[in-house]
């Protein structure tokens, strides 16, 4: 096998490799660190690179095998994760020049769970500062590229996850999504990222944006590698109290189940407005695709999910300015931010309490049109993002006659599941003329990550948009 073939295998490929000793840890990791070390410099994906900690557990995972202690799938594989997320003895930015040096003494609840079944840390991804924004344009760390066109973003604010997965620099990551921050890199990138439901998987030891809004999730190269990584780090967590005492399924083998009765619900009003043509046409063809494996799709009002804009943002607005001044570092620290942060931060100080209070009530609404919907329908579909990757720097998108923020565009389809609390997964469908990814988005009921992932999966089987990587 040549070295590239290596990089994009997948994670659940290289694991037969490892399980079967036709390939040893230290060999993998070694091919990854070779690879980070001749891309990073122009994709900036990694903010820290842990080599020699890496070889260490590759030498440990390699005896582990040897001796027929086998841990499962993960074992023995690169991983990365997002910056924000607590490692103990490596530092844990946030990709902010407030938390530069900062190092844990403790691992957070995931990259605990991950380490348990095996994995091996390759390094700490780029992210948008403190994970407020959805372009990974760093001021502190610089920005991340796009593997697929070094001139455009990879989204944010997992992009660094998302551009390290892409361009086959590790197996597997773990980000966090607070308004779209792993299905917009995901579809941007051309991966496969999941945002569990709201309580699934553990948000302990991670920097947080906004709590009530915050989810951990797994990105990866397929959806069999992404009900791997989210096996492994789901279930209930006493050190974060919204986590749920809900059974975690195996989600790998739930993949394999017969899909049965599936009805799909297409959301023609909110989601489909202001949708580049080209993003549009391939979430169609896989809508037809969906129908060929047996799906029926069928129409569903969601008529108040555009109320829901402004309670999500007054939401974040004022859970982030509270998480940042209980930590000391705002307003005391404010010069220290990127500007575009510390504007949202200041913005957070005029949420008024009846605002958000009045916000969350909205949220009950939104949750239960949401509910009534999934009385008459499996899931639904919609695109990821309405646009494909803009161009580093770009402010604005235009969607036909009408220009956008592109932060606005970017949000707009992804926070009505944050908004809820809702499982949503983000998978490629497609390319525009200029060969960049399209992703389609799938919406399901609460803890029914299963389902999603078995649609998400036979959709996969049927096309080949995952096979493609970027040249480099």
């Amino acid at each position: 096998m040549s070295t590239t073939e290596l990089h994009f295998q997948s994670l659940e490929q290289v694991a037969i490799l490892l399980r079967r000793k036709k390939l040893s840890p230290v060999e993998l990791v070694d091919a990854i660190l070779a690879r980070i070390v001749r891309l990073n410099p122009r994709l900036n994906a990694y903010i820290s690179v842990v080599g020699e900690q890496a070889r260490a557990q590759a030498r440990k995972a390699e005896r582990e095998i040897s001796s027929r202690r086998y841990r499962g799938p993960l074992h023995g594989v690169p991983v990365a994760l997002k910056d924000n997320i607590w490692t103990r003895g490596v530092r844990t930015t946030a990709g902010s020049k407030i938390l530069a040096d900062f190092v844990p003494a403790a691992d957070a609840t995931v990259a605990r769970r991950l380490a348990r079944a095996g994995a091996i840390l390759i390094g700490k991804t780029n992210l948008h500062e403190f994970a407020y924004g959805v372009t990974t344009e760093n001021p502190h760390y610089g920005a991340t590229r796009n593997p697929w066109a070094q001139d455009r973003i990879p989204g944010g604010s997992s992009g660094g996850s998302a551009a390290a997965l892409a361009a086959g620099m590790c197996f597997g990551s773990v980000g966090t999504d607070t308004g779209g921050s792993i299905r917009i890199p995901a579809s941007l990138c051309g991966i496969v990222g999941l945002k569990p439901t709201f309580g699934r998987v553990s948000c302990a030891g991670v920097v947080s944006l906004a709590r009530t809004l915050d989810h951990a999730g797994p990105l990866a190269r397929s959806v069999t590698d992404v009900a791997i990584l989210l096996r492994a780090i789901a279930g209930r967590d006493a050190l974060d109290p919204s986590t749920a005492s809900v059974p975690v399924p195996d989600y790998p083998r739930a993949l394999l189940g017969r899909l049965g009765r599936l009805r799909l619900g297409w959301p023609g009003d909110y989601f489909f407005e202001r949708v580049d043509e080209e993003v549009r046409r391939a979430v169609e063809s896989a809508a037809r695709q969906l129908e060929k494996l047996g799906a029926k799709i069928e129409k569903v009002a969601l008529p108040n999910v555009s109320d829901s804009e402004a309670p999500s943002s007054q939401i974040a607005l004022a859970e982030a300015r509270q998480y940042h001044e209980s930590m000391g570092y705002f307003p005391a620290r404010a010069a220290e931010y990127g500007e575009d942060v510390r504007k949202r931060l200041e913005a957070g100080r005029d949420v008024a309490a009846v605002d958000y209070l009045q916000a969350l009530e909205v949220r009950r609404q939104a949750q239960a049109e949401f509910e009534a919907a999934f009385q008459l329908v499996d899931a639904i579909l919609a695109p990821t993002t309405p646009v494909a990757a803009p161009r580093l720097g770009d402010k604005l998108v235009t969607l036909g006659e009408v220009q956008e923020p592109v932060r606005a565009a970017l949000l707009r389809l992804n926070r009505p599941a944050n908004f809820t609390g809702l499982p949503a997964i983000s998978v490629p469908c497609g390319f525009t003329r200029g060969g960049l990814p399209i992703g389609l988005q799938l919406i399901g009921r609460p803890w029914e990550e299963a389902r999603l992932l078995q649609i998400a999966f036979a959709y996969e089987r049927a096309t080949n948009w995952h096979t493609r990587h970027p040249r480099e």
